[in-house]
């Protein structure tokens, strides 16, 4: 009998210092992000002249979700950031970046705010970062009016088969009326439909597409183009750094002032729409079967 409690007793110590034990063999994380355009810092109240055109425009949105984060140790070892679920901004591997406020121009966000990635790694000397620009399949083809936060936003969603919007970049011309000028939303069958008053605008919605259903109220099994990229950023301190993500250096070889005939305002990540090629190989997806590099982020200290 007393060896008995004696076992029990121990067993009890043990998982009462499990928790301590894992506090101790962890360390803090908080990963930095920061919207730019150039030299300036991204503002909903501003306008920019951007891409190869140097078109004005007024920035409409700028959201965009990051997933499966690791850091790079100093033996080149990629290490995953167990992410803090605060019910918020983060959900298991994703998490949601957010740089519009709601004010000017950009009508479809929200007042919160998000520049950073929070969560915890193992205890080490870390020299690098790694990140996915986009939603996991697993969780990409879920229905986000039922989703937990951050991917309830409806404004960040096409439809069960088409999935997230992994980024959404908005423009609109400067000094146009917000509701009058804001851009095009996806029709129910998934196509994108411009409007006559918007093609003056200029989207960015990054998602998969070529996403196999029946109908778009059902999840497909695969997608031809995931559009998923993984970003690599060597050089990065955990502790100092700070990820800088650039709309001029997105846009740079994208005339915003065209849009090619037929197609949807902007891009929507189809294959076939040539306003997509800059867009696509700066976000470092492979264009017409050609690699990239991507030139969306850069490290600040």
């Amino acid at each position: 009998m007393k060896l008995r409690l004696s076992i029990l007793c121990s067993a009890f110590a043990t998982l009462l210092s499990a928790p301590f034990a894992i506090a101790q063999s962890t360390q803090p994380v908080s990963i930095q992000f920061r919207g730019v355009v150039g030299d300036r810092p991204f503002e909903c109240t501003s306008t920019y002249p951007l891409g190869s055109a140097a078109t004005p425009v007024a920035p409409a949105d700028f959201r965009f979700y990051i997933s499966e984060v690791e850091l790079i140790n100093a033996q080149g070892k990629a290490v995953p950031v167990t992410l803090t679920q605060d019910n918020r901004w983060q959900h298991q591997n994703v998490a949601l970046i957010d740089f519009e406020n709601k004010t000017g121009m950009c009508t479809n966000g929200t007042v919160e705010m998000n520049d950073r990635i929070v969560g915890t790694v193992p205890k080490g000397n870390y020299k690098g970062v790694r990140f996915t620009l986009g939603v996991p399949f697993n969780l990409n083809h879920e229905d986000a009016t039922i989703a937990p936060s951050p991917l309830n936003l409806t404004s960040l969603w096409w439809n069960w088969r088409g999935g997230y919007k992994f980024a959404r970049i908005d423009f609109v011309p400067p000094m146009s009326g917000m509701k009058h000028d804001a851009p095009s939303q996806p029709a129910q069958d998934g196509t994108h439909s411009p409007s006559k008053q918007a093609r003056e605008s200029f989207a960015i919605h990054l998602g998969s597409t070529g996403c196999k259903a029946n109908n778009n109220r059902q999840k497909p099994e695969n997608c031809e183009n995931p559009n998923t990229a993984t970003i690599t950023i060597d050089s990065f301190d955990p502790q100092k750094s700070v990820i800088v993500a650039d709309l001029q250096s997105l846009l740079a070889n994208t005339n915003l002032g065209q849009n090619q005939p037929n197609t949807a305002i902007g891009c929507m990540s189809e294959p076939q729409d040539k306003d997509c090629a800059g867009i696509m190989t700066s976000f470092g997806l492979p264009w017409n079967g050609q690699p990239a590099r991507q030139s969306f982020f850069r490290v600040a200290q």
